[in-house]
């Protein structure tokens, strides 16, 4: 059985969350993973305060397991937001697009674990002296908004840079990424484009199909040159963006082509104009499956590499 700090700080069974992704990680979703012994994460993203709510109930209603809620800190609603989840008692938040310091002494007056998503050592270095309990350090390799360092490079230098647990995300779907994170010295890991497969997860079939016909070389980053970079399944839209941006493209034109681009995928299975989400190791996803499976298969083949990779050493 794989021991680690995390499990005992949010009283959870396996060191694996789900990533807090937009528009997919509801309440359903959030609640199946808690169910079966990790950390669901209900992604806040936009939702107004009631929204979120009533998100919140229904993973109570769900599971009696612990969840989590992730904070999108650009929010025009998260003064909302963190109200409610300091209301609700959200065992943990995890935190995205911004700084948290300001809600972080409102946050831990409700005993409320702050897990801030990290893309670098100056961010990890800050983030734990404003009382962040424990960093996700997330890798170039995910889906989604991504930074610019690999999860290779950045786990190890997070880790080494603070005295908090650190999980790792980014290019992690089976046991074998598992094993590897803690090699790098993360206590646990986050998923997001495994779980897009998961019975529970919601996104349209359509979607899911992309996710699973998806091998190493079909996502795409687009928005680099802003600023804003996001990891994408190769589609007609994704590849007429990167074009665009490319030849110098008019930067509110290039906005106007992504409004709501990431419902349209979720919601509606637009594989042509939507925007799928997705990291770079959607090739090892090769099934759908309940997510109280995913997790034991994660941590049992986890397990197996790590005790096989122990027999790789000679005294």
């Amino acid at each position: 059985m794989i021991q680690s700090p995390i499990l005992d700080l949010l009283g959870i069974r396996y060191p694996i969350f789900q990533g807090g992704m937009a528009w997919v990680s509801d309440a359903g979703l959030a609640a199946a993973v808690s169910e079966g012994g990790g950390f669901g994460i209900i992604g806040a993203m936009n939702m107004d305060g009631e929204t979120l709510r009533k998100e919140i109930h229904r993973a109570h209603e769900l599971t009696d397991k612990p969840f989590g809620v992730n904070l999108m800190l650009q929010s025009p609603h998260i003064e909302e937001a963190v109200q409610v989840v300091c209301e609700e008692g959200v065992r943990a938040v995890t935190t995205g697009a911004g700084s948290p310091a300001k809600y972080m002494e409102r946050l831990r007056a409700k005993n409320i674990k702050v897990i801030p998503v990290v893309a670098s050592v100056a961010q990890a270095k800050m983030l734990e002296s404003a009382g962040a309990s424990a960093l996700v350090a997330e890798g170039m390799e995910s889906g989604g908004h991504v930074g610019q360092t690999t999860t290779m490079a950045l786990v190890p230098q997070v880790v080494d840079a603070v005295h908090i647990p650190v999980l790792a995300a980014g290019g992690i779907a089976d046991g074998r990424g598992m094993a590897a994170a803690f090699m790098l010295g993360a206590c646990g890991v986050q998923m997001g484009t495994r779980f897009l497969t998961a019975t529970e997860c919601s996104i349209h079939p359509d979607y899911k199909k992309a996710v699973l016909r998806a091998g190493d070389i079909s996502t795409i980053v687009t928005g680099r040159r802003d600023g804003h970079a996001v990891r994408v399944i190769k589609n007609e839209m994704s590849r007429k963006y990167y074009q665009m941006e490319m030849h110098g493209a008019d930067a509110d034109e290039l906005i106007n082509m992504t409004v709501g681009s990431l419902r349209r995928a979720v919601k509606d299975g637009d594989t042509r104009t939507g925007s799928m989400m997705c990291g770079q190791i959607a090739g090892l996803v090769h099934d759908e499956k309940p997510a109280a499976e995913i997790l034991r298969d994660v941590c049992s083949e986890a397990e197996k590499a790590l005790l096989a990779g122990a027999q790789i050493v000679r005294a």
